[in-house]
């Protein structure tokens, strides 16, 4: 007899499309499977469901590293996507691509606002760049070093942190799915997710769709998914496990109720 868990590795791959026969085929599907799970990452680098291993398709450059081991003709999606009406990207997953739906954008906007004003008043070269864009909108790396008189080394230190608390989102511009992009720009939460979400800053909601967007992940890796550490209550698994909002099928393991 098959257990819980052997039952919930199932559903995992067919949910997050593990298998060649469920490969994603088109943008559409791929925006589709956004909306499905909730969040995707770029690559493949923890439980949570992820855009490239969807594809199942050889590496652009199998003897090469980094860029080389992106999907060979469906690489451009990872640009395309995140100029979907309906899909976010961030760089929330430690400092990685994390593309989420409008339904999981309202349980990150109450977090990524309180990020905005906890780092405005942290550091006044934050404080700086996010007044900037508030003025003047979404903007490119030239603009921002230009206006704010910083060198390229300057500014992407000062966007790394901004970018991976959610404050600020880099998208390219006039993207195609074969990856032809005109540049990029750079914009505060507030400017691309523009009415505010009701809620407040904890990470519970948060935390439990994205265990429901991976179906099934083991209990160690889920606080090192996201930026913010110092949100991640040391309790708050437990709670949310005695609370019925998440169960163990098994010792070490984590699912949601409604993936069960």
């Amino acid at each position: 007899m098959d257990t819980p868990l052997s039952l919930l590795l199932e559903r995992r791959a067919f949910l997050c499309r593990l298998t060649p026969d469920r490969a994603l085929e088109t943008l559409e599907e791929a925006e589709e499977f956004v909306r499905d799970r909730g969040m995707l990452t770029r690559t493949t680098d923890c439980s949570l469901p992820s855009l490239f291993e969807a594809c199942h398709e050889e590496p652009y450059a199998p003897d090469k590293p980094g860029f080389g081991q992106w999907p060979r003709t469906k690489w451009g999606w990872s640009f395309a996507l995140a100029r979907r009406p309906e899909v976010y990207a961030t760089k929330i997953h430690r400092g990685k691509t994390l593309y989420v739906s409008t339904e999981v954008a309202r349980l990150l906007d109450p977090i990524l606002r309180a990020e905005l004003e906890r780092m405005r008043d942290a550091d006044p070269d934050w404080a700086r760049l996010l007044d900037h864009l508030a003025a003047a909108g979404a903007s490119t790396s030239e603009d921002l070093r230009t206006e704010l008189g910083l060198k390229p080394k300057e500014l992407k230190k000062v966007l790394a942190r901004l970018e991976q608390c959610g404050a600020v989102v880099v998208r390219a511009i006039e993207p195609t799915e074969h990856g032809m992009v005109e540049g990029f720009e750079y914009a505060r939460w507030d400017q691309v997710f523009s009415e505010p979400a009701s809620g407040d800053a904890s990470l519970d909601n948060f935390v439990v769709a994205a265990v429901r967007a991976a179906v099934l992940a083991t209990e160690r890796e889920v606080p090192r998914w996201f930026a913010w550490r110092w949100r991640f209550e040391p309790d708050l698994l437990d709670r949310l496990v005695s609370e019925g909002r998440l169960e163990r099928p098994e010792p070490g393991w984590l699912a949601a109720p409604a993936s069960a």
